[in-house]
């Protein structure tokens, strides 16, 4: 496979076949310096060298119903987390003020738990309207399964995307969670979408997944339309039922993330949690594929930290993306 030939070609406009984006994956550890390229080609074209950075507010942590294998938040998890119900507005506005301090383009507001109560939408709306009020910043949240009436109000008091992550295949998604299903999140995923919100999904790889889940899982999300896609590397947390998997090596991340690229040319491809773990002193090579990037850390675990993340994209020859106002 002549893969800077295979750019070219999404390039001018034809959607990757499924067959071409296994063949991404099946590329040999030889290839992968090729296979980036390929992907940088198509990264460079629609961002340029731009790198956007996003924080999480873990805004309710723990307690949640549902039975995620994965998660250390889950009723299955005997992980050692901090619990706390839903915080204050003033609170969620302090964080905010933090992420803007920190060059963030996006304030990602998120809730453990199925679907949110009236109480916690209550805060949150509330709280995005007080944000909204003092700064530009673009305001994501992520909250579990939503309804109709709830999407919208979450869009009139100034939301800008909702985060409801597929995690992986349609065929996978039955071993990860039994509490609800696959479809449960396409349906919140459209419902999203048909608010006029934009979307953000993606998922989890190295959960014992093969790559054929992977290319599909890139592939629903193209066809969900989606805006922005996450894209996590399983960090086994003690505690979770995925506690003893092993974890990914970094070129199969990488490898990933250009199928990724290759399969939503033009889409935000973010790397979140897990990197600094899974892809460890190659992280900068994922900046050829991804073009956004999680800092200061996640809902449960740290990051490298603020100045090891903008010492990394400016080391690499990339730019933090401004908040344009």
């Amino acid at each position: 496979m002549k893969w800077n030939e295979l750019s070219e070609r999404v390039l001018k406009g034809r959607p990757l076949t499924y067959d071409e984006a296994l063949a991404v994956m099946q590329s040999s550890d030889d290839d992968i310096l090729a296979v980036l390229d390929a992907a940088f080609t198509i990264r460079r074209h629609y961002f340029g060298r731009g790198v956007s950075l996003h924080v999480i507010r873990n805004a309710k942590s723990g307690l949640c119903t549902e039975n995620c294998s994965f998660c250390s938040q889950s009723a299955v998890s005997h992980s050692a987390i901090p619990e706390y119900p839903m915080q204050s507005v003033d609170q969620i506005l302090a964080g905010a003020r933090d992420a803007q301090r920190s060059a963030a383009v996006r304030y990602c507001i998120v809730t453990s738990g199925r679907t949110p109560s009236e109480k916690d939408m209550e805060t949150i709306c509330h709280s995005v309207r007080c944000i909204k009020r003092e700064m530009p910043i673009q305001i994501c949240t992520s909250l579990g399964l939503l309804s109709e009436e709830q999407a919208v109000r979450l869009k009139q008091a100034g939301v800008d995307r909702y985060n409801h992550n597929l995690e992986s295949s349609e065929r996978f998604y039955s071993y990860l969670c039994a509490t609800h299903d696959y479809l449960d999140r396409v349906a919140t995923a459209r419902i999203a979408k048909s608010a006029g919100l934009e979307l953000c999904s993606g998922g989890i790889i190295g959960m014992g997944e093969d790559i054929k889940d992977r290319v599909n899982l890139a592939l629903a999300l193209r066809e969900l339309d989606v805006d922005s896609i996450p894209l996590n590397f399983l960090d086994p947390r003690p505690g979770t039922p995925m506690e003893k998997l092993i974890k990914l090596t970094p070129v199969d991340c990488l490898r990933s993330l250009a199928m990724f690229r290759f399969v939503n040319p033009g889409r935000e491809i973010r790397i979140a949690g897990g990197r600094e773990v899974c892809i460890g002193s190659m992280q900068a090579l994922s900046l050829y594929a991804a073009n956004s990037m999680f800092t200061v850390g996640y809902l449960t675990t740290p990051g490298q930290g603020y100045q090891a993340d903008t010492d990394m994209i400016a080391q690499a020859g990339f730019t933090v993306t401004e908040i344009i106002e």
